[in-house]
């Protein structure tokens, strides 16, 4: 058995704060065997130990390879992927949060928090950022990228996330930067927080209020 990665406090801390969960949600993983993965182990475990702690949580564990219909169903291309959704008597509705990487060091603190707010179906955003994404009409693909040491990080997160649960045109993707490089090189990420939005078309750099966010979203979209 592999050592465990939450300690006892821990542990009771996250039971404790999931004992206000209001409606089931499913975590819904994607793995692989492949050795070049860099913390595939370690994230399988850190949802494995977190699931039992509320008989509201659902974890579903997937091969990328082996299940790879399922992976194009939920658009998955890398590994680990952790896909945060809701969970309704078996049925599992996706809202675009995703995390690609370990959530852990600050961002432990992200998917913690992204579980209570899809257990509430609700965004918790402002009323005025609700009605702009309700205008969308065209998709918006916001990549999040980050470092598990960053304190800053988790506000950009959560805040892309609680876009994707108030859009079905909203997707929101946390990004672990060390461990997808390539893809940070790509994207000229620097420093953390770092928001690509729709594929090089504007960026966010830092942790920055929901009218911010929401202005570069309009200009990207001309709207």
């Amino acid at each position: 058995m592999a050592e465990r990665l939450l300690d006892d406090q821990i542990v009771e801390q996250v039971r404790d704060v999931f004992s206000s969960m209001k409606h089931d949600v499913a975590l819904v993983h994607f793995t692989t065997t492949r050795s070049d993965c860099m913390y595939c182990e370690e994230t399988k475990q850190l949802l494995e130990e977190i699931a039992p702690l509320s008989d509201k949580l659902h974890l579903e564990v997937y091969d990328i390879e082996a299940d790879a219909e399922k992976a194009k169903a939920y658009n998955i291309d890398k590994t680990p992927a952790t896909v945060v959704a809701a969970y309704d008597n078996g049925e599992i509705k996706d809202f675009g949060i995703r995390y690609f990487g370990i959530p852990s060091g600050h961002e432990f603190s992200s998917l913690i928090q992204d579980i209570l707010t899809v257990s509430e179906r609700d965004s918790g955003l402002k009323p005025e950022t609700r009605e702009f994404l309700k205008s969308l009409t065209e998709p918006v693909h916001l990549q999040v990228f980050v470092t598990p040491t960053c304190p800053y990080c988790p506000r950009a997160v959560t805040l892309t996330h609680r876009m994707a649960l108030e859009s079905d045109k909203v997707v929101a993707d946390m990004i672990e930067a060390m461990e997808f490089n390539e893809l940070s090189n790509e994207y000229g990420v620097s420093g953390v927080p770092h928001t690509d939005i729709n594929h090089h078309k504007g960026t966010v750099v830092g942790a920055v209020p929901e009218e911010h966010f929401v202005a570069e979203i309009r200009r990207v979209l001309g709207m």
